[in-house]
């Protein structure tokens, strides 16, 4: 992994995409449990943190609130993008979508590349997907996407290890790019 001796790994996806399930994948040690209370009563948006090490590197894992984009429209958007604020180039978002609502799930993606973010992308729940007849190419959303994209049953610790393999690729995606690559020819 990368350059220096430790790093952060933010996990970012919608609420209920299974962040929390890789999060307690990707570490086995001690949660130190986080929260931001707002202004109004009843409402506690709680973020997650653990140490662990991977391929020799100490790794910070944060799971943030579930958010559908990062436009500080609520509570959970303000802390996201509050903890996002401490993401380096040595660091990596892992964005996680639920492969049974890509389009859900591809709305924060753009956001995420569009404010140049170190990114790769879990497409979890590859099972259930594939349970209900979706059909995702992964090579071709990375190809469109311009950043490493991987496959995931985090649920049963399917695409993990390729996860991990992956971070090392992390890309900022071009929003530019991104966008001119979509329009037709012609």
């Amino acid at each position: 992994m990368g350059g220096g001796d430790s790093m952060k790994i933010f996990l970012a996806g919608n609420p209920n995409v299974g962040k929390s399930v890789l999060f307690n994948r990707l570490t086995s040690t001690t949660v130190r449990t986080h929260a931001f209370v707002s202004n109004y009563p009843g409402t506690t948006v709680d973020y997650f943190v653990s140490s662990t090490e991977i391929k020799g590197k100490k790794v910070e894992v944060i799971d943030l609130p579930g958010v559908y984009s990062l436009r500080s429209t609520n509570e959970a958007e303000e802390v996201a993008l509050k903890i996002l604020k401490d993401c380096g180039t040595e660091d990596v978002v892992i964005n996680v979508i639920d492969a049974t609502r890509m389009r859900n799930g591809l709305f924060l993606t753009l956001d995420l590349i569009e404010r140049g973010y170190p990114l790769v992308i879990a497409v979890n729940m590859m099972d259930m997907a594939e349970k209900r007849g979706i059909e995702i190419d992964l090579n071709t959303l990375e190809s469109i996407m311009q950043v490493p994209v991987v496959g995931t049953v985090a649920i049963k610790g399917e695409g993990i290890d390729k996860l991990i393999m992956r971070i090392e690729e992390k890309k900022v995606g071009n929003i530019e790019e991104l966008v001119n690559g979509c329009r037709g020819k012609g």
